[in-house]
């Protein structure tokens, strides 16, 4: 309590000192007084300063001078506890200060009083695992194996392995190794990305992995890498079924739905993304800190909210109070806590000194996070340097807690200079600790060696209620790849008590490449799902050869378990073609409607999408919701793919069709979306007698009767303006659904119809038309006219000309520009733009001061957030959830709000940076990148407006440099509307 009231003390004179300061600014003030230094606390004393659930007690493991900074742990197989220590955190890289150190508790009591500097002279180094007798570190740029040979508890080999890291940001770091059930070491890219490459002798050898977005597994006996499914931030885990989660600084609880390797067996596949946020309570929800918030954090506030420094308001309410600092995310395992927390995901916000935890609930494939401690915290300390950064699972069955013990956890970009020379960001370079936290009935138990137990012996701790002890054993019996494990392993099938022990058992057999039909044939038929699950992945290499397995296999075409299905639709696709189509038509059937579901059972036809549309088009549930969207999915590859045997299938199938179903057939020629002049649109058209190409004009047709019928629905009209672009571009025609009378919708379907065309009428007749356009209505029409070289140069002709105003121009729709000129435009027209300088939008934002002070009008600022706001960000129902949560920002306060709706480009979050995408036929696609995976890259764009581009069509790809959120809202709100726009965003709403 005296340490708490100690550190709220100097923030109400420095509120003070801030008030009479910023009435009158003249030169920069000194904070030294302000910002004193806070002192950390003894091990013993901050023990003292933590609230934690009741039914558990919190202990102390290890602390300094035997453990300093530590960032990520990991266990070898005798229980010692080998840890990464980022002392160069935060700026302090190109010191190598980071180590590897090894602790031992010798005498089995809980406390690791025995310390050892392994290695040492990494740079950053942020993640660590166990194997083969050493260890894997990660370092960016690389990943390096160490291994003590002669037992002095020093590592005597190090090797770099693999390289490509990309170290941009420091909290954005490759982190997180972890043991999968596949066998496999799997780790996190993060926000930096990669370009890996495998070293050999000290070479980086093969083609660079790129990874963007995605992690990496490694196989640990041949150190080959893969790319696989992820995209989180800082922390994963898996959970007892395999399952992987992950998070990011403000989205605390994502789960991975589906294996990246899948779908690149199909490229015409547009997938959702892997990652999916499952917190009941949002990305970004509630934590109930029980620490104040730091001094130097209000100081910068005061600062901002003055416009004496740059940067985005914090605290016009709440400085915190909700998610910005999500790390390590871990699922428990343990048998150190009651058995009902089993599956329960812990994670940390580091800078609200806190750990907090949600039970996940089964939600058909995926997970609900349920929040289970009301207005309050799993674990919270109120002393400020506590720093929970990463937790395990431990051979003990306990949950580990790392705490970095930092007085300053911050990016030092941003920390303005008049602050940041008052603070010690080293401060605590000599600290930390390593918690436990177990159950109060917790006995502590001797860790076993399992480094000295035979292999066979390991094959009985497979079963064990602790994932230490299986996973361990796991790993140890695929290092060791003997053979003597496997009579025991089958014993195992037989005999275990858990369906952990069953699935474990039946990867071990994998990994040593002794897994039968036998073996997978009683699991397929297991009461539990995830045993039935995991049979029929891991038959996945065996059905070619087993006519019992592929029976099995597809018997559970009907599982209650959707996850069994899931996994099935992936699976299908190495059935023989006959089985893989009757297999998938079942599926869709059930399930098609469930866009995972769909992606799942397409990328099973990378061949046989035509077989599979014929059974589909000709079943009795054709009609049905679940199986039309696979129907048009599958048309559409048809028509990208254009192979034979699809062609035969389509050339049998649409004759028939064309007379017994002429509504499916006029769909499935739409969907196929074939050139007139393509091999395959000439061959259907021989083959249905001309209907083919005959359904295309009367489309228009009825399109054009739809759109001149003054009694047509708006809906009605809409639909029939994107039938147009089956027919000739018609300026006349296309001019009238341009003219400021039509509504709204009409005018923005006509741009993005115009852009199909390939005429040079499109860019003359939108350069024309520019002045009428609504500012709504112009991002549209700018993103049709880059879309093509002629059209660009149309474009820049109108800019120079002044046709278009470069003021009717926002930052991010000239960077869009700008990014796309050729060669010769960008000398032709250079000096055409001139950079918006962030001089103008901080005299914009300075100016609009004045509306904070004016009365707000909430129901007329509900009015303007939905005309101006809702097209990217969601509040009371309204709107798409595109841009930052806005109850999030509710919390720094209307300056922070007002800096972001005037200046949206002076902090940017690379999560929210727009993206320029050129295809491969010329079309640019422009858009803030909502996913991808390794054959797709989704887009997002204002109104929640998607799309999906395949990479075999991606001829460039690069990012503008600027926010998806536009300049130039200042043109429609004035400020008596930016206080009513405030006024609503800032009322209460609990």
């Amino acid at each position: 309590m005296i340490a708490s009231c100690f550190r709220f003390f100097p923030v109400v004179s420095i509120i003070g000192c801030l008030l009479a300061w910023c009435s009158g600014f003249a030169e920069e003030h000194n904070y030294a007084d302000q910002l004193k230094p806070v002192p950390g606390l003894s091990a013993t004393k901050a023990q003292e300063t933590f609230q934690l659930a009741p039914g558990f007690r919190l202990e102390m493991a290890a602390s300094e001078p035997n453990v300093v900074d530590p960032v990520a742990m990991a266990f070898d197989a005798d229980g010692r506890m080998f840890l990464i220590e980022m002392r160069g955190y935060s700026e302090d890289d190109g010191l190598s200060l980071g180590r590897v150190r090894l602790l031992e508790d010798a005498d089995n009591d809980g406390i690791y009083e025995k310390s050892t500097i392994f290695a040492e002279g990494f740079s950053w180094p942020t993640a660590i695992t166990c194997t083969q007798g050493g260890v894997l570190v990660g370092a960016a740029p690389d990943i390096y194996f160490l291994k003590d040979t002669d037992g002095d508890g020093q590592a005597d080999e190090k090797r770099v392995v693999f390289t490509g890291f990309g170290k941009s940001n420091v909290q954005g770091l490759m982190n997180t190794f972890k043991w999968g059930l596949d066998n496999r070491i799997h780790g996190v890219t993060s926000s930096s990305g990669a370009n890996a490459q495998k070293v050999v002798d000290g070479q980086p050898t093969g083609k660079p992995l790129a990874l963007r977005g995605r992690d990496f597994a490694i196989e640990p006996l041949t150190m080959q890498m893969q790319a696989i499914s992820g995209g989180g931030q800082h922390g994963m885990s898996f959970n007892d079924w395999g399952e992987k989660f992950t998070c990011s600084n403000s989205d605390h609880l994502q789960q991975v739905v589906y294996e990246d390797a899948y779908l690149a067996r199909n490229p015409y596949v547009s997938a959702p993304g892997p990652r999916r946020s499952i917190a009941e309570d949002g990305p970004q929800a509630e934590v109930y800190r029980t620490s104040p918030v730091e001094a130097w954090r209000v100081i910068r506030t005061k600062l901002r909210a003055a416009k004496i420094v740059p940067g985005i308001v914090e605290g016009g309410g709440r400085p915190a109070g909700y998610f910005t600092g999500a790390t390590g995310v871990t699922i428990f395992r343990g048998d150190g806590w009651p058995a009902k927390y089993d599956g329960y995901a812990i994670i940390g916000d580091v800078g609200s000194n806190l750990v907090h935890r949600k039970k996940l609930v089964d939600d058909g494939i995926l997970y609900r996070g349920v929040r289970v401690d009301e207005k309050t915290e799993f674990l919270s300390s109120s002393d400020i340097w506590f720093r929970p950064v990463q937790y395990a699972n431990a051979p003990d069955g306990s949950l580990y807690v790392a705490d970095m013990y930092r007085e300053v956890i911050e990016h030092p970009k941003s920390l303005p200079e008049m602050i940041k020379k008052h603070l010690d960001l080293t401060s605590g370079r000599d600290r930390g600790r390593i918690y436990r936290v177990v159950g109060d009935d917790f006995q502590r138990k001797p860790i076993p060696k399992l480094s000295q137990f035979k292999t066979t012996d390991l094959v009985a701790m497979l079963d064990h209620p602790n994932a230490w002890h299986r996973e361990t054993a796991a790993r140890l019996i695929y290092e060791r790849q003997d053979l003597a494990a496997v009579p025991k392993l089958e014993a195992l099938l037989k005999q275990a008590k858990t369906p952990q022990g069953t699935i474990t058992a039946l990867h071990a057999l994998a990994g040593l490449k002794q897994l039968t039909a036998a073996h997978l044939l009683p699991a397929l038929g297991d009461a539990n799902p995830h045993v039935r699950r995991h049979a029929v992945q891991l038959s996945e290499p065996l059905l070619a050869s087993s006519a019992e397995l592929r029976q099995g296999v597809t018997s559970l075409t009907a599982d209650e378990s959707p996850k069994v299905r899931f996994q099935l639709a992936f699976t299908a696709g190495y059935l023989p073609a006959q089985q893989r189509t009757t297999t998938l038509a079942k599926l869709t059937a059930s399930n098609g409607n469930d866009p995972y579901f769909q992606a799942a059972i397409q990328s099973s036809v990378g061949e046989g999408a035509g077989p599979l549309l014929a059974t589909l088009t000709t079943s009795p549930e054709a009609k049905s919701v679940k199986v039309q969207p696979l129907i048009t999915a599958l048309a559409t590859q048809i028509g990208k793919q254009q192979s034979k045997a699809d062609l035969a299938a389509i050339l049998q199938l649409l004759p028939a069709l064309q007379k017994s179903d002429p509504a499916a057939f006029e769909k499935i020629v739409r969907s196929l979306n074939l050139a007139a002049d393509s091999q395959m649109s000439q061959q259907l058209a021989a083959a249905t007698g001309g209907k083919s190409a005959q359904v295309f004009h009367e489309l228009v047709n009825e399109a054009l009767a739809v759109l001149d019928d003054d009694k047509s629905s708006l809906n009605a009209k809409v639909d029939a303006v994107k039938v147009l672009r089956y027919g000739q571009f018609d300026a006349p025609r296309f001019e009238d659904l341009l003219a400021p009378t039509s509504p709204l919708d009409i005018q923005s379907h006509a741009i993005a119809v115009m852009g199909s065309f390939d005429s040079p009428e499109v860019a003359k007749l939108l350069v024309r038309k520019w002045p009428e356009l609504s500012p709504q209505l112009r991002p549209f029409a700018l993103d049709s006219l880059a879309s093509r070289d002629a059209w660009r140069e149309t474009l820049l002709e109108a800019i120079q000309t002044k046709a278009i105003p470069t003021a009717d121009l926002g930052a991010d729709q000239i960077a869009q520009l700008t990014s796309l000129l050729t060669k010769d435009q960008a000398q032709k027209y250079a000096g055409l733009f001139q950079k918006s300088l962030h001089g103008e939008r901080d005299a914009l934002v300075k100016d609009y001061q004045k509306s904070l002070s004016l009365k707000g009008d909430s129901p007329k600022g509900k009015s303007v957030f939905e005309k101006n706001c809702a097209s990217c960000h969601q509040l009371d129902g309204i709107g798409h959830a595109i841009g930052p949560n806005l109850a999030a920002m509710k919390n720094r306060g209307p300056d922070a709000i007002l800096a972001n709706v005037l200046n949206p480009n002076a902090e940017v979050n690379p999560q929210f940076m727009n993206y320029i995408c050129q295809t491969a036929d010329g079309r640019v696609v422009s858009g803030m990148i909502a996913a991808e995976t390794s054959n797709s890259i989704t887009f997002v764009k204002g109104d929640n407006k998607t799309e999906t581009v395949l990479r075999i069509d991606i001829d460039q790809l690069r990012s503008t440099g600027v926010s998806l959120m536009p300049e130039g809202l200042e043109k429609t709100i004035d400020q008596q509307a930016m206080a009513d726009l405030l006024s609503y965003l800032m009322q209460d709403r609990n």
